[in-house]
């Protein structure tokens, strides 16, 4: 009897434990190491390489959650991976679909997570807070199926700006005026006849990367950046109406063609920008002879940190606030505030959906975005008198190797997962990122404060329209909302169409443009791109409507 009764009671406290441990709906300290091991496929649609789960700071997070991440990703930049999941049901455990998302929402491939969010997800809530409602999906269907992606609470603090021009360029010329394309262009024709060779090869004035999804981010982009709109993507959406238009269809964002054709004519174009691959771009870019490029430094990062390690910083590139000319405002400090849509979803097929809600939870958690942000205390940072402080080592090592966050995994699984954004202070008083103003200042090479010190400036930013002279967004951006499959099949054919329509205009005869460009006009109407125009008035209207309940 006595064992009987003993029994009963380590059943009684052992299932206490358990129910204590689900409850906290969350990893943390005192369930960490508790957790049975278990492995989630990711699919995750940003990924341009291999993502092993191995390095130190996710080696911490299995630790700490139990959990692995098996990443898959689309090969070659290749589009179609989630219509072929679609077509064979067939899903990951979770994924980060980016504007598919849509896709999977209307195939039911993806659950809504307002019930667990409402039980379970404590870190959740208090990361977005009072942002939560901009997760939901749409008028007609406000549940929420995604999380993540953006930080909530953000400042612009860095900018790439419109274009980039090499210091070398600008110091040599005595830092002329950079406002407009007409300033941009007269500084690297006036470079490229003191300098047609640098280095023992032939200088280039400007060059494009278009191999396969980049072309989106240096041919597409800069058409209505110059124009002073701010990033919706394939959008320009009118700030007073709301009404979207597929912005090759804007009027005036031909102009940027237009001058990449007479570029083109001239010589200054590389002549290689619509073959080569992104390797060869790069090795172009470390080599110091590429002049102007309209690329973030994300996209050229490891060829800017040769250039740093070669001793060619004159040789990086300054971020200028280009327009086509003076009449227009540059946007690119436009706060956007945040905008919920793109995310991380649970998936049909998840194995152990709660689990990996857990883990989702677990990630908005101020441990975990400690530990995504800064790294491993004692090893990628120390603590002094309470701050956060990444030693100089670390720091030169950061800077110099392009590789630095794949060995150490410092900021290697921020994106697409949930973030607090840059904005953020934590318990401790410290930044929940490396960011902060003081922080960029430092990292600064010194002939960037070289080049900020002749025109006048503290930081980048300084150059640009401030976020607050721009104002706040009202419905986010517009690349984030996900038409209807049929209507975003329609966007993606004219996406291709466009690739190739814009390759051949460049490339053409000057005299040629203005009849090719009316012909990719009226292109673009017999594809009906209009309905997709009016469908996405409609869904940012409705959407700005749902915010503002």
């Amino acid at each position: 009897m006595k064992r009987l009764v003993l029994f009963v009671f380590v059943l009684v406290l052992l299932a206490g434990i358990a129910g204590c441990s689900r409850s906290a709906g969350s990893f943390g300290p005192t369930t960490a190491g508790t957790k049975k091991p278990i492995t989630f496929t990711f699919h995750n649609e940003d990924a341009v390489e291999d993502m092993p789960f191995d390095d130190p700071v996710a080696k911490r997070i299995t630790e700490l959650t139990g959990v692995v991440l098996r990443v898959q990703r689309p090969v070659g930049g290749d589009q179609q991976s989630i219509p072929l999941m679609l077509a064979s049901g067939q899903y990951p455990d979770i994924i980060f679909a980016k504007g598919n998302i849509g896709m999977l929402i209307e195939a039911g491939a993806v659950i809504p997570l307002d019930e667990l969010i409402e039980k379970r997800g404590n870190n959740l809530k208090d990361l977005y807070g009072d942002q939560i409602g901009r997760l939901r999906n749409s008028a007609e269907d406000p549940r929420i199926y995604t999380v993540g992606t953006f930080g909530v609470k953000n400042a612009i603090w860095q900018t790439d700006g419109t274009l980039q021009l090499q210091h070398a360029v600008l110091k040599e010329l005595g830092y002329p005026q950079m406002k407009t394309l007409n300033d941009y262009e007269q500084a690297i024709k006036r470079y490229m006849a003191r300098y047609p060779v640098i280095n023992g090869r032939r200088t280039i004035g400007f060059s494009l990367l278009i191999d396969t999804w980049q072309w989106y981010i240096s041919l597409s982009n800069p058409s209505c950046f110059l124009l002073g709109y701010a990033d919706d993507g394939q959008w320009v959406v009118n700030r007073d109406t709301l009404e979207a238009t597929y912005k090759f269809l804007v009027p005036d964002s031909r102009l940027y063609y237009q001058w990449l054709n007479r570029m083109n004519a001239e010589g200054i174009l590389d002549p290689e920008s619509f073959t080569h691959k992104e390797d060869e771009w790069q090795a172009k870019i470390a080599s110091g002879r590429v002049l102007g490029i309209a690329y973030p430094r994300w996209g050229y990062d490891s060829a800017r940190v040769s250039l740093v390690n070669d001793g060619l910083d004159e040789r990086t590139f300054a971020y200028l606030p280009i327009t086509i000319n003076e009449r227009y405002t540059n946007a690119s400090l436009q706060d956007y505030g945040f905008a919920g849509g793109w995310g991380i979803s649970i998936t049909s097929s998840c194995r152990d959906p709660e689990r990996a809600f857990e883990f989702l939870d677990w990630l908005c958690s101020e441990e975990a975005q400690k530990l995504i942000n800064w790294g491993i205390e004692g090893v990628n940072y120390i603590v002094v008198d309470g701050k956060r402080i990444v030693p100089e080592e670390e720091q030169r090592r950061a800077d110099t190797d392009p590789d630095y966050s794949i060995k150490t995994g410092v900021g290697r699984w921020v994106h697409p997962f949930p973030q607090r954004g840059n904005m953020h202070i934590d318990s401790t008083g410290n930044f929940i990122t490396r960011d902060s103003p003081e922080r960029i200042k430092q990292n600064y090479l010194d002939v960037e404060r070289e080049t900020l010190a002749a025109y006048g400036a503290d930081m980048w930013i300084d150059l640009f329209p401030s976020s607050e002279s721009l104002g706040i967004s009202r419905h986010g951006q517009a690349w984030q909302y996900a038409l209807p499959p049929d209507l975003q099949a329609k966007v993606v054919e004219a996406d291709n169409y466009m690739k190739n329509a814009l390759a051949n205009i460049v490339l053409g005869r000057p005299e040629n443009f203005n009849t090719a460009w009316q012909r990719i006009q009226q292109d673009l109407i017999r594809m009906g791109i209009e309905d997709a125009n009016r469908a996405m008035t409609q869904m940012i209207r409705s959407k700005v409507e749902l915010w503002n309940r």
